[in-house]
């Protein structure tokens, strides 16, 4: 797993570096040389250009103009100011060591003249705003940065494209659309997240010292980054000798006259994501509908209320099922009404391992009268509980739901809230969003985000029966929960890519993310083993 620190963490493990003998300076030295190294890496590229700004991540910069200029590449450093005249002290040591060494040195040119430079250049080194920035660039940056975007020349940033916050993700003004960014020490949250997913291109974590991994361990991460290899202990052993019970039963409690796709696309899931035994409960007034879309599946009509919702009454029928099954979802397309959240409640209450999603999201912050976390003995129980809300759902939990979540470092926020309060190892809550976060009392989980293609009305509903359906089969003393909820967020990421290869990045719709899900399991599934069986053979002594 690769640790992802805060923004102002990221300045205590600089220090903490300093104490142990790798000063600022050398730290500069070394993150320019990272730069150029990634640069003298790339082929066809001969001359570069580097667009420095006032401050350290300028002085990067500067150190890779020389670096690079040692080693024959023709550079030319665009800056705002004379090198003398740069405030920083080690920004301006670094940038006069580069005038003194000859680099070519252009100071604040007019936009035409910056094209020139860059339409002769093979590649843009980003080097104008680091990882401390936050707002909108002011000039000259705001227009330097429209023109290396207008240019078309490949681009490589330093720590972080130039007008992304590092820390929200968030660009509300111009920014820079790099190809690669080369990120110092470790990963940053506004990197991976939002607006940072598209302007990032690939990123590459460049350390800088050997003490570096103990000293972000040190400074606390704030989450942690899910390498495939790491879902080795959740993946099932394929074997034959197995049975439909063995394989794990899911009950769906879902759908009302207003939304019965819902509970179908759930259902769907939970059976293509590897349930051997998946039942359905509904309304009893769409319970005919729902059983001629899914014939595989036993429906369960049940109590229901002359709106088509489910009533209180038919907390009995569902608690009995849930007893007989290894896992229950609740809350698809089930809608906000007394009866809805008395199913929830009696749920919540019970031993069976539960995953609330949706309605039942909002079934609960009705409960707590929006502030979940003020109340942990709700979500306090024996057995497993995961909930997955988007940030607005998030909000609505959490007393936020004028000013929800907008980053993924406030989402983790507002989804610790609630697990600290509740204290316990058996709640994880899967903070969805551009990148989803799931969270347990321990850390903080990401997985890797699927593309656009998920964001479509009943697409969540198709998360919650993978999830489900994991958790089914997964063993009573069940350890790490984020993680198997992290791998369920994969398989919906691999399903959803395998969906828009069919239909097109916007004409996807949940069933067919649903449809994708059981291919999606077996491709995940082959490439952690295959990754832990490659890594077993680099163990094994030569004879």
């Amino acid at each position: 797993m690769q640790p992802v620190l805060n923004v102002e963490d990221v300045k205590a493990v600089e220090n903490g570096l300093s104490e142990q003998g790798v000063s600022i300076s050398e730290l500069m030295r070394r993150a320019g040389g990272a730069a150029a190294e990634e640069v003298m890496r790339l082929e066809d590229v001969h001359a570069v250009a580097i667009l420095v700004g006032f401050g350290n991540n300028g002085g990067d910069g500067w150190v890779a103009s020389q670096v690079l200029q040692s080693h024959g590449y023709s550079v030319t450093v665009v800056s705002p100011v004379e090198p003398e005249e740069i405030k920083s002290d080690l920004a301006r040591l670094v940038a006069k060591s580069a005038e003194d060494a000859g680099v070519e040195i252009v100071v604040g040119p007019p936009r035409e003249d910056l094209m020139e430079i860059l339409s002769s250049s093979d590649l843009v080194l980003d080097a104008m705003l680091g990882t401390g920035f936050h707002g909108e660039p002011k000039p000259p940056f705001d227009i330097w940065i429209d023109t290396v975007n207008a240019a078309g020349v490949p681009v490589v940033s330093i720590d972080v494209p130039s007008g992304l916050s590092a820390q929200t993700g968030h660009a509300p003004g111009a920014c820079i659309v790099a190809d690669e960014t080369v990120t110092m020490l470790c990963l940053k949250p506004g990197l991976i997240s939002d607006e940072g997913r598209d302007v990032t291109g690939g990123i590459i974590v460049a350390p800088l010292a050997e003490q570096t991994e103990r000293t972000v361990l040190d400074n606390d991460p704030t989450a942690w980054r899910v390498e495939p290899a790491d879902y080795a202990d959740v993946v099932a052993p394929h074997t034959n000798n197995v049975d439909k019970y063995s394989r794990g039963s899911v009950l769906v409690v879902a759908g009302s006259s207003r939304y019965p796709g819902a509970a179908v696309m759930a259902a769907k899931a939970a059976a293509r994501a590897g349930a051997g035994y998946v039942t359905l409960a509904v309304p009893v007034t769409i319970a005919p509908l729902i059983q001629m879309q899914l014939p595989e599946v036993p429906v369960v009509g049940v109590a229901a209320e002359q709106d088509g919702t489910f009533s209180a009454a038919a907390r009995p029928v569902i608690l009995k099922l849930a007893e007989r099954s290894s896992a229950t979802l609740v809350g698809p397309g089930m809608r906000v009404t007394g009866g809805t959240v008395a199913v929830v409640s009696a749920l919540i209450n019970s031993k069976a391992p539960l995953v609330v999603d949706a309605d039942g999201l909002n079934c609960l912050a009705r409960l707590t009268n929006g502030h979940l976390d003020e109340f942990p003995e709700v979500t306090r129980r024996d057995a497993p509980l995961v909930l997955t809300p988007h940030r607005r759902e998030l909000g609505r939990l959490v007393g936020l739901a004028d000013t929800p979540p907008d980053s993924l470092t406030a989402a983790l926020e507002a989804a610790r809230r609630i697990v600290w309060a509740d204290g316990g190892s058996e709640l994880c809550i899967v903070a969805k969003g551009t990148a989803t976060a799931c969270v347990g009392v321990e850390a903080a989980l990401l997985p890797e985000p699927g593309t656009a293609s998920l964001a479509t009305a009943g697409s969540g509903d198709v998360l919650g029966g993978i999830i489900c359906a994991l958790l089914a089969r997964m063993p009573d003393d069940i350890e790490d929960l984020p993680l198997i909820a992290a791998f369920g967020c994969e398989v919906h990421a691999v399903a959803g890519s395998r969906a828009a290869k069919r239909y097109g990045s916007r004409g996807v719709m949940a069933g067919d993310i649903a449809d994708e899900v059981g291919l999606a399991v077996d491709e995940l599934e082959d490439h952690v083993s295959s990754l832990v069986a490659g890594a077993a053979e680099d163990q094994e002594p030569s004879l």
